[in-house]
């Protein structure tokens, strides 16, 4: 009974027009057909933005681990005080509005900008406003926390005995952390890398702001669909591949998790995990 009504708005905003989009992408209940999604691989304009989506999620996925990783490898290295001023950082993208996040980035990456007239010492003409690049830098900095936050969780629950007595046992520091620190820690890495690639698939605003149509991501091809050309049933086409994927990568990425994060606990609680 408690959860009757979160799941009825589920239903009512969620299940309901996905459903709906999928009728309309199929001709349901009139003509069934698949025409809407064999187009869709037909013509250039939709596999090109499918591939600069997928590229541009693959780009600030890397990104945000790289800097994600030592991030929250040092959170769990310092003291309290220091963690909690390193989780406020982490967390300041989401007290600020996302419009005026978005417009402090085309400020700092226009023509002019802090970042052009940084290259310009150098005789260098760098302007990222209107450029992949500077979507990919500024989706990299607004999903850093969903990278950050699983794997701080991770990494802090991590026994650093066990790295200890690795190196009492002649193993190199490097090899220690990839033999032993790595492992344990892919369960956290797994879920960070698929949280940051599945919210890159869908962001819309900041590619719109800072992007151009020509470099249109997924997102912005569904608005043009439905609100320009009100072509619903290729919008829903497109919508319900783009979900299919995203729930196949995630269930794929869920039973990765689970096996690696089995392999953990087996290699902790057993006693050749405890030696």
């Amino acid at each position: 009974m408690l959860l009757l009504p979160a799941l009825a708005l589920v239903i009512a905003v969620l299940v309901l027009p996905l459903g709906q989009s999928l009728l309309r992408s199929i001709g349901a209940p009139a003509t069934l057909t698949g025409e809407h999604y064999t187009e869709l691989f037909t013509d250039g304009v939709t596999l090109r933005v499918l591939w600069r989506t997928v590229q541009t999620a693959v780009l600030v996925t890397v990104i945000a681990f790289a800097l994600g990783y030592p991030y929250a490898y040092v959170m769990t290295r310092v003291g309290p005080r220091m963690r909690a001023l390193l989780l406020v950082v982490v967390l300041v993208p989401f007290w600020t509005s996302v419009m005026a996040r978005n417009f402090a980035w085309i400020l700092i990456l226009q023509r002019g900008g802090p970042v052009d007239s940084f290259f310009g010492l150098f005789g260098l003409d760098v302007v990222l406003y209107g450029k992949q690049a500077g979507v990919v830098i500024a989706m990299s900095q607004v999903l850093l926390p969903f990278m950050v936050l699983p794997l701080f969780s991770a990494l802090s629950g991590i026994d650093r005995r066990l790295l200890l007595a690795a190196q009492s046992l002649g193993s190199r520091p490097l090899v220690a952390f990839w033999k032993v620190y790595w492992p344990l820690s892919r369960g956290g890495v797994t879920a960070g890398l698929i949280l940051v690639f599945t919210l890159s698939l869908g962001f819309y605003v900041t590619p719109a702001l800072l992007g151009t149509p020509q470099e249109s991501l997924v997102a912005q091809l569904l608005a043009a669909r439905t609100t320009q050309l009100l072509d619903f049933e290729g919008a829903g086409a497109l919508g319900m591949v783009v979900l299919v994927a995203t729930l196949g990568l995630v269930a794929w990425a869920n039973r990765l998790g689970g096996t690696v994060s089995a392999i953990g606990v087996v290699a902790t609680s057993t006693p050749e995990g405890k030696r």
